[in-house]
C-alpha cells in the first residue's frame, strides 16, 4: 500500500455514458502536512496518478427515468488501503442511501436501485466511509459528494386553467388584447429546451391570434359585430422544446364573449300605426303601444319616445315603458267625435345613451307615423256650466221659480233630456225642477236664519237611454229679508239703590237681531207709546246699538215698591222696519255709600240657596240612621230565612222511589219477594223533606200488614189511602212505585217450557183471537201436527 503524507481519500470510478470521467475536486486542507494521491479507477484496473489538487470530484450526474433492465451504475468507492482481502467494508449514508442508492460493501460499487424523477428530487447528498471489519475502526475519513439528476423532456406544458373566460367589446380594432394564458413546464429550464414553451392557436382563426411567447390573445379581425356572433371558442396550444418537432404540448380552451356597444340605432318595424279610440274615454287612457327594435342590449338598447309633430300633439301624449321599451299612446285631452274624427302624429324613438364613437354611423333615432281615429259614442248630456249658483230671497213664495239649468246632448242625434233633483241632496224636499226645461222652483218656505245655503244635485238624463246621465251641483244662497225684530241680547238682573240720585246710570242694555242686513245693524231705543214719560227711569239711546237706563228721582224705597218693570221699544232701520218691546225688571236694593248692593227684597231666596252647617249635620245624621235601619232589617230577615240542608244539584221536588230489582219473570219466585212491598217495615223509617229543616218531627205510622193473597188493586188502594192520610207526607207531588203484579192473571202463561208436562196436545187456537200482534205465534203453534213435525 502506498503511503503519502496527506489525508487518505477515496478512489471513485464514475461511468458517464460510455467512457466519460468527471474529475473530483480535491479537498484542500492547509493544516495537513502531506497529501495522498487520489485516482479514478476504471474497469481495466489502470490507475491514473495525480499530485495536483485541481479536480472537481464531489458532484456527479445521473439520468432520470432510466428504463434499462439492470440497475443504473453510479460509480465505485475505493481506497488504496483495500488489499482485496475483504477486510474493509464500505458504507454509504445520506439521501436515499439503502433505498435509492445501494453500495456493494466489499467492492464499493454504487448503483441506483430505482428509477429517479428529477421533478420529484433533483439533488441527493451522500456520505461515504470505509471501516475495518475486524476492528471496526474507520480507515478513511467520511467524505461527502452530490448526485444531480440529469433532466430529460418528460413533462408536457400545463396551463394554469383548463378553461378561460374572457370578453372584448365588439367593433374593437385589430390587435386588441383579450386575455393572457400561461402554461408551465415542470422540466429543467436551465438544461436544454425542455421547458421552453411556445404558444399557438389551434381553433379560433381568423378571428383571434396569440403571441407565441407571451400567450396574449388578440383580435385578428376588425369590427366584429356582437349582433352577428356573440360567442367564440378559442383553443390554445403550448408546446415545449421551443415548438420543435418532438416536443410535448398541452392545450386549453378560451371562451370569448363580445360585449355590446351602442352601435345600432332604433328602428320601427313599420312606418305607420293605426289606433282607434272612443270619444268618451277618460283622460290618461292607453290607446296602444308602439315599439322600435334595437339589436343592442342593456342600456345601449334603452330608448325614449316623443311626439315630434302632428295635429294631435296637444290631444295625445306618449310615455315610455322602461321595462318593455315600448311607447304608450295616451289621451291628453277630451276627445270629441263631432269636432274632429282623425288625428295624425309623428313619434320619434331615440337612444338615451348614444356612444360618440359611432355617431358617424348616422342619427340614433327613428320616426313613425301614428294615426288615431275617434269613434262616435252615445255620450251623456253636457251642462252649460260646471256648477250653478242661484240667489233667492228667503220670503219667496212656494212654487216660485228661482233659477234654471240647461244641458244638451253632444251626440249628433241630439236626444231629448229630462231633469230631476237627486233626493239624497234634498232630503227635506224643499226644491223641485221641471223635467222638460230645467226650471228650479220651491216646494216649501225658506228661512235664511235656519239654513242660509242649500246644495242640491241636478241630474240630466237622456229620454231614449236612461243610462246616459250627468250630474251637476247647484248652490242656492238664501238672501236675507228683514223678518225678525231685534230683541234684548240677554236677561238683565238690574237693581237700583235706595239712596240713588237722579241721573245715575244703573244699566246698559244691548240687543240682537237674527237678520243680517248688508249695511249692518242699526237699532233705536224709545219708551213705549203707552208710557211715553216714566217718572222713575229714563231710557237714553247711546247711538251705538246700546241704551243706558238712568234714574229719574231721588231715592227709592223697598217698602213702597220693591220691583219696577221698565218696557223698552226697540226697532231697526231696515225695510220693512221690525220692532219689539223688551221689559227690564229693576229691583230696589239696599246699598252702601259706594253703591254696592247689600240686600234686596229677594234675600230669602238667596239665603235658601245655601245651607248652614247645622242643616248639613242634621242631614248627615238622618242618612246615617237610615243606613243603620236598613242593615238591621236585612240582618233580621236573614235570621228568619230557612237555610236548605241539601244544596246538591240532584235534589228535585219530585221524589221518586225506585226499586232496582227486575226479577226473572212470573215463574221466578226466588229472585224477588213480593212480600217486601207489603211489609211496612221494609220502608225507610222516615221520609222528610230534604230541602228544608222540618219544623215538626212526625212519628211514622205503622201500617196494618197485608195478607199474602190480597188483590193487587185492593193493595194499591190501601197504599194510596195511607199516603193521603199520612201527616208527614210531602205537600208536593211525589211518585210512589208499587211493583206488584198479582197472583193470578187472566191470560195463561205463554211459556213453552211446561208443554212437555201436558199429556195431550194443547190447543193454541185462542191466539188467533188476540189480534194481529199474536198472529206469528198463532201460525207457529196453531198449525196441524204435520206442519209441526
Amino acid at each position: 500500500m502506498r503511503t503519502y503524507h496527506c489525508l487518505p481519500l477515496f478512489i471513485w470510478t464514475y461511468m458517464f455514458h460510455t467512457i466519460d470521467a468527471i474529475p473530483f475536486q480535491e479537498k484542500a486542507n492547509s493544516d495537513l502536512p502531506s497529501e495522498r494521491i487520489v485516482g479514478l479507477t476504471q474497469d481495466d484496473g489502470k490507475t491514473l496518478h495525480r499530485t495536483k489538487r485541481g479536480w472537481m470530484w464531489n458532484q456527479f450526474f445521473l439520468l432520470e427515468e432510466y428504463t434499462g433492465t439492470d440497475t443504473q451504475y453510479v460509480g465505485k468507492l475505493h481506497t488504496d488501503q483495500d488489499k482485496g482481502d475483504g477486510n474493509l467494508k464500505y458504507i454509504l449514508t445520506g439521501d436515499g442511501a439503502g433505498s435509492l442508492f445501494v453500495i456493494d460493501e466489499n467492492t464499493g460499487d454504487i448503483h441506483a436501485a430505482k428509477k429517479l424523477d428529477r421533478e420529484e428530487k433533483s439533488l441527493y447528498v451522500l456520505r461515504a466511509k470505509a471501516i475495518d471489519r475486524k476492528t471496526g475502526r474507520q480507515v478513511e475519513p467520511e467524505s461527502e459528494f452530490i448526485i444531480k439528476i440529469h433532466d430529460i423532456n418528460d413533462n408536457e406544458p400545463k396551463f394554469t386553467k383548463d378553461l378561460y373566460t374572457a370578453s372584448v367589446p365588439e367593433m374593437s380594432g385589430v390587435g386588441t388584447s383579450v386575455i393572457q394564458v400561461t402554461a408551465t413546464d415542470a422540466d429543467d429550464a436551465n438544461y436544454g429546451n425542455s421547458a421552453k414553451v411556445v404558444y399557438s392557436i389551434l381553433q379560433g382563426q381568423p378571428y383571434f391570434s396569440v403571441d407565441p411567447e407571451s400567450g396574449i390573445i388578440k383580435t385578428a379581425l376588425p369590427d366584429m359585430s356582437r349582433e352577428n356572433r356573440e360567442q367564440y371558442q378559442v383553443v390554445i396550444q403550448a408546446k415545449d422544446m421551443g415548438g420543435q418537432m418532438g416536443g410535448l404540448s398541452g392545450t386549453t380552451t378560451v371562451n370569448i364573449t363580445l360585449t355590446d356597444v351602442n352601435n345600432n340605432p332604433p328602428r320601427f318595424p313599420q312606418s305607420t300605426y293605426q289606433f282607434y279610440s272612443p270619444e268618451s274615454v277618460p283622460l290618461g287612457t292607453h290607446l296602444g303601444r308602439i315599439k322600435a327594435n334595437d339589436p343592442d342590449v342593456g342600456e345601449n338598447a334603452e330608448m325614449e319616445y316623443s311626439i315630434a309633430e302632428g295635429d294631435g300633439a296637444d290631444m295625445f301624449d306618449v310615455i315610455t315603458d322602461k321595462d318593455t321599451q315600448e311607447g304608450i299612446i295616451t289621451v291628453k285631452q277630451n276627445l270629441d267625435y263631432e269636432n274632429k274624427m282623425l288625428y295624425t302624429l309623428k313619434v320619434d324613438a331615440s337612444n338615451t345613451h348614444p356612444d360618440p364613437r359611432f355617431l358617424y354611423l348616422g342619427p340614433f333615432k327613428d320616426t313613425a307615423v301614428v294615426k288615431i281615429s275617434v269613434e262616435d259614442t252615445d255620450e251623456p248630456p253636457v251642462f252649460s256650466k260646471i256648477f250653478y249658483l242661484i240667489e233667492v230671497d228667503e220670503d219667496v213664495k212656494e212654487g216660485s221659480i228661482i233659477g234654471q239649468v240647461t244641458a244638451y246632448d253632444p251626440d249628433a242625434m241630439n236626444n231629448l233630456i229630462k231633469y230631476s233633483v237627486d233626493r239624497h241632496s234634498d232630503m227635506d224636499r224643499i226644491f223641485s225642477i221641471h223635467s222638460e226645461n230645467g226650471s228650479i222652483f220651491t216646494l216649501k218656505p225658506l228661512d235664511r236664519e235656519s239654513t242660509p245655503w242649500h246644495n242640491i244635485t241636478i241630474t240630466a238624463t237622456e229620454i231614449n237611454n236612461s243610462k246616459q246621465s250627468s250630474r251637476i251641483p247647484v248652490f242656492i244662497r238664501i238672501l236675507d229679508i228683514n223678518d225678525h225684530a231685534p230683541e234684548l241680547a240677554m236677561y238683565y238682573e238690574t237693581f237700583v239703590c235706595e239712596n240713588a240720585k237722579p241721573g245715575q246710570l244703573i244699566q246698559t242694555v244691548s240687543v240682537m237681531d237674527k237678520d243680517d242686513p248688508p249695511r249692518g245693524h242699526k237699532f233705536f231705543f224709545e219708551p213705549v207709546p203707552e208710557f211715553p214719560l216714566n217718572p222713575n227711569f229714563t231710557i237714553v239711546d247711546n247711538k251705538d246699538n246700546t241704551a243706558g237706563i238712568m234714574t229719574r228721582k231721588d231715592g227709592y224705597s223697598r217698602n213702597k215698591m220693591s220691583t219696577y218693570l221698565l218696557p223698552i221699544l226697540i226697532f231697526d232701520n231696515d225695510y220693512p222696519i221690525q220692532s219689539s218691546t223688551g221689559t227690564l225688571t229693576i229691583r230696589v236694593c239696599a246699598c252702601d255709600n259706594q253703591g254696592n248692593m247689600q240686600s234686596c227684597n229677594a234675600e230669602a231666596l238667596v239665603l235658601s240657596a245655601g245651607l248652614s252647617t247645622g242643616a248639613l249635620i242634621a242631614i248627615l245624621l238622618c242618612v246615617v240612621i237610615l243606613l243603620v235601619l236598613v242593615v238591621l232589617f236585612a240582618a233580621l230577615k236573614r235570621q228568619r230565612k230557612k237555610e236548605p240542608l241539601i244544596i246538591s244539584k240532584d235534589d228535585v221536588r219530585d221524589n221518586i222511589v225506585t226499586y232496582n230489582d227486575e226479577g226473572g219473570g212470573e215463574e221466578d219466585t226466588q229472585a224477588f219477594d213480593i212480600g217486601t212491598l207489603r211489609n211496612p217495615e221494609a220502608r225507610e223509617d222516615s221520609k222528610f223533606r230534604r230541602d228544608v229543616m222540618p219544623e215538626t218531627i212526625f212519628q211514622i205510622r205503622r201500617t196494618v200488614p197485608l195478607w199474602e193473597n190480597i188483590d193487587v188493586q185492593d193493595f194499591i188502594h190501601r197504599r194510596l189511602k195511607e199516603n193521603d192520610s199520612d201527616p208527614s207526607a210531602p205537600p208536593y207531588d211525589s211518585l210512589a212505585t208499587y211493583a206488584y203484579e198479582g197472583n193470578d192473571s187472566i191470560a195463561d202463561s205463554l211459556s213453552s217450557l211446561e208443554s212437555p208436562t201436558v199429556d195431550c196436545n194443547q190447543d193454541y187456537g185462542y191466539l188467533s183471537d188476540w189480534g194481529p200482534r199474536f198472529k206469528k205465534l198463532a201460525d207457529m203453534y196453531g198449525g196441524d201436527d204435520s206442519d209441526r213435525d
